[in-house]
């Protein structure tokens, strides 16, 4: 293992940088991932880092230390800095003290897209993309595609807040609805959540491969993206409340459809 104690070290350099800016995540096209459950999953589905580097302390984890033997065996030599340097970079308050530099996933967009999707439209909370994401993995939705000005979703809040959903996804990034609905198989349905929408999501027949549209936090949708494929679908509610956190009402919708499918 090597042992990094300065942080004037040019390998602590970058990672701080790619921890702490992202510019310099899109300038480098790396991600800094935190946390045994995600470089075990990163591992998984892609192999090796760039980098893996853990806090002096975490090498008192058995779990630790045999991911870290896992990452050696590959090839990829485990850096090991001192507790106050790693906490210098680590956006996890009390996480177990392990982190990989990483390629940013870069999925390509099929010719065809003819299974279920998400297309979120310039949603900007971090929160929001990061839970909208883990439902998707829950629910089996593999494919989620995001709109220019929505969140990165390799930021390290986006990170946190999907806990791992992303290694089972294909997230495409910044790519326009035009060249979404240009690709779209002719049995695909597309569906966009909105407050004002007449018909219920619970009218709707959910089986056959669906494109949902999520809109930014308060403006909802472009209107541009609206046309006559799309079928606007509304989520009942109370009238004491004008409308649901985006969030909330992508689990709303992609649960009913699973649960049609299931039923």
């Amino acid at each position: 293992m090597r042992r990094i104690v300065s942080r004037d070290n040019p390998l602590y350099r970058e990672l701080l940088g790619v921890a702490g800016s992202a510019r310099e995540r899109r300038r480098r096209d790396a991600s800094l991932i935190e946390g045994v459950h995600l470089c075990e999953a990163y591992l998984q589905r892609f192999g090796m880092p760039r980098v893996v580097a853990a806090g002096e302390s975490a090498l008192a984890s058995s779990e630790v230390c045999a991911l870290l033997d896992a990452f050696a065996q590959g090839g990829c030599t485990p850096v090991i800095l001192t507790d106050a340097l790693f906490k210098a970079l680590s956006a996890v308050e009390h996480g177990v003290a392990i982190a990989c530099l990483i390629d940013t996933p870069r999925a390509v967009l099929p010719a065809t897209l003819d299974d279920d999707l998400v297309y979120l439209d310039r949603v900007q909370d971090p929160g929001n993309v990061g839970t909208i994401l883990r439902t998707c993995a829950a629910v089996g939705v593999r494919r989620v595609i995001t709109a220019p000005q929505s969140a990165w979703c390799w930021s390290p809040k986006v990170l946190r807040s999907a806990m791992g959903a992303h290694f089972a996804l294909d997230i495409h990034e910044s790519v326009a609805w035009d060249a979404v609905r240009g690709r779209l198989a002719p049995a695909v349905s597309v569906r966009a959540a909105g407050a004002g929408a007449l018909t219920c999501l619970y009218d709707c027949v959910l089986a056959g491969p669906t494109a949902w549209l999520f809109g930014r936090e308060g403006s909802g949708l472009d209107p541009a993206l609206i046309d006559d494929r799309v079928q606007g679908v509304s989520i009942p509610q109370s009238p004491a409340v004008e409308s649901l956190n985006v969030g909330v009402a992508a689990a709303v919708c992609l649960y009913e459809q699973l649960r049609q499918r299931r039923g």
